[in-house]
């Protein structure tokens, strides 16, 4: 069947200007060239230009011409202004106009007022071009925010459309695959099923996760794929998208070597290091390993990898010598997994950062406030530059999604602890009401101290002994008239060996953890094999074990991981993924205190919309009337 080819996005928007113009429109005016200056000069800011003196006819003409040529250099801001001036024009199509003024504001990152102009202009669609661009743009608003999930039934709805009507929207089929691409194969099946496209595209994400780089099964995969699906649009998405990836084979290595600290202060997080490489090893088929001191100069270890013949390279661990390692061009030329990032942008496709960095935490934890609908987090962290960064991360992620600023207190040590809680409670405050009251009468007043009742989660980012002594402080502040706050901490709160003879000071506190640290592992024989090598290692050896047995397990997945972001690790350390710049960002678990037990809790989280999209601002009803 013929295709009516609209061209990028005029004829989407367009194709109704030339009999947009009604009645009231004085059409035996005199010509445009009569009107306006004479000109070879077509460019939008020329049209628009001459569109200020020309009479209402021509003026119309001359602005829809100039909307066309601002859209077609993509002149956003010139197509703004071309937009607003149109929609003062009571004979003007306002809803094809609208569609103009929320295009232009949507590359301008005017998220919300484009937003507000789709949702008010949603009823009075007719053309089903105009709904499938609507739609379209709807789509692309939610994709910019990284909301792939909001996105796709948009995408999906435009390419009904488009398939329906046998248009072609340009854009559209690569805006349906990046979001597609964002999505793990968990999200992809909730999305497989609606129509026959829709499946299509859920069915071919889906086979890219799950065969990329598996050569033959993902050839054979792709062409039943096209069997099964002739004509569909994703067929053109095969060639530039897919077929780059059939052959995307994980890293052959055969002489690995292992950059940690076997010298100096760090010497026994280096022993742990080892000690995880060594049990990833025992199923790996890494043929040798070679482990050298990242203390080394930096030419001693360029001498010995070069010696070594190494073809993949794991750590350094210290950032201060991933810094020196990347300075010096070490391992330009060698497949490298570093344990630690640093400030250096990455260019190297072939360089990936593992890092357990607490940031991970905080953006979780964030995540998880604003999908239970807190308001008013409480943040209580140590007077250190370190808890200080963490505070900053929370609060310039929370503005995104929140007006209300987190309430935060800072701590220098267990003296003044109780004092930081019950100010930020207003405990004093009421207090000092209690007191005056008292004051005015003889006979005994009973009463009973009261909290602030706004605060609706506490997040605790010290460490276990800090934790243990700010929980009793916030237990005996928050009045008894009030909801009982829910109170939340990192891993930093957690420590094996101080909970294995107590965990009631923490009864009811939920914290984040990697799951080798908690109970009903997976992999319960590795768990007991370590406790039984090593009963007496700290926390932070046991983190560090993990780290390095996953970093072994996940090079096969490297390649798949960068090229896919939905595409995820399950590993000892939590649900790895490979963002920007080749850095890992982790997933852990939620776990909770509960009748002197840890238990792991699952949380059903959902990605918090930004806040522009909460609220759609009321004066944008306007543009239409």
């Amino acid at each position: 069947m013929r295709l009516k080819h609209v061209s990028l996005l005029i004829v989407v928007l367009s194709g109704l200007s030339a009999c947009s113009t009604t009645e009231n429109t004085p059409r035996k005016s005199q010509p445009i060239e009569n009107t306006a200056k004479p000109t070879t000069d077509s460019s939008a800011q020329s049209l628009f230009d001459r569109a200020q003196t020309a009479n209402p006819a021509a003026q119309f003409q001359l602005l829809y011409m100039a909307r066309d040529a601002a859209l077609q250099s993509q002149d956003w801001a010139l197509l703004e202004k071309i937009a607003e001036m149109l929609s003062q024009k009571a004979s003007v199509d306002h809803v094809q106009n609208a569609l103009y003024l929320a295009l232009a504001r949507q590359h301008l990152q005017q998220y919300e007022s484009a937003l507000a102009i789709l949702r008010v202009v949603e009823d009075a669609l007719q053309s089903p071009a105009h709904r499938a661009w609507h739609q379209y743009l709807m789509g692309s608003i939610y994709a910019s925010q990284n909301l792939p999930k909001q996105a796709l039934p948009h995408f999906f709805n435009a390419a009904d459309i488009v398939d329906d009507e046998k248009l072609v929207l340009i854009g559209l089929d690569e805006e349906i695959w990046q979001a597609l691409q964002e999505l793990s194969i968990y999200a992809l099946d909730r999305f497989d099923r609606g129509s026959v496209l829709q499946q299509g595209w859920v069915k071919l994400a889906k086979y890219q996760q799950i065969y990329v780089g598996k050569g033959p099964l993902f050839e054979e995969a792709l062409n039943n794929w096209q069997k099964r699906y002739v004509n569909h649009p994703a067929t053109a998405i095969i060639p530039k998208a897919l077929r780059s990836k059939v052959n995307l084979a994980p890293y052959q290595i055969n002489r690995l070597a292992v950059l940690l600290p076997q010298s100096g202060p760090s010497e026994r997080l280096g022993s742990a290091l080892k000690n995880g490489i060594l049990a990833a090893l025992d199923e790996n088929p890494i043929e040798r390993v070679y482990f050298i001191d990242e203390m080394a100069g930096a030419e001693e270890i360029e001498s010995q990898l070069s010696l070594l013949n190494i073809d993949f390279v794991i750590g350094p661990l210290l950032k201060n010598n991933v810094t020196k390692i990347q300075q010096a061009n070490l391992l330009q030329s060698r497949p490298t997994l570093f344990l630690n990032v640093d400030d250096i942008t990455n260019t190297n496709p072939d360089h990936y950062y593992f890092a357990l960095n607490p940031e991970h935490e905080v953006d979780q934890a964030m995540l998880h406030f604003l999908s239970k609908g807190y308001q008013k987090p409480m943040l209580l962290a140590p007077q250190t530059a370190n808890g200080q960064r963490l505070v900053e991360r929370f609060k310039n992620q929370w503005k995104v999604y929140s007006e209300n600023e987190p309430e935060v207190g800072f701590y220098t040590d267990s003296k003044n602890m109780a004092d930081v809680v019950a100010g930020i409670l207003e405990v004093d405050a009421s207090k000092s009401r209690i007191k005056t009251i008292k004051s005015l009468f003889k006979n005994e007043i009973e009463s009973e101290t009261r909290s602030r009742a706004d605060l609706d989660a506490v997040y605790i980012l010290g460490d276990s002994t800090e934790t243990r002594l700010l929980k009793p402080y916030l237990d005996v502040n928050v009045s008894t008239f009030a909801q009982r706050i829910p109170l939340f901490a990192t891993s930093r709160s957690y420590s094996k060996s101080i909970d294995s003879t107590d965990k009631s000071d923490l009864e009811g506190l939920y914290f984040t953890e990697q799951p080798w640290m908690l109970p009903g592992l997976e992999q319960r024989q590795l768990r007991e094999a370590y406790d039984q090598l090593w009963p007496e290692q700290a926390d932070i050896e046991q983190r560090l074990f993990a780290m390095a047995y996953d970093a072994v397990n996940v090079i096969p997945d490297l390649k798949q991981l960068a090229s896919i972001p939905g595409r995820e690790f399950v590993g000892l350390t939590g649900k790895l993924k490979v963002t920007q710049n080749n850095q890992f960002s982790r997933a852990l678990s939620w776990a909770q205190y509960r009748n002197k037990t840890i238990n792991r809790i699952e949380f059903n989280e959902k990605p918090p919309k930004p806040l522009f999209m909460q609220e759609i601002a009321a004066s944008t009803v306007s543009l239409l009337k």
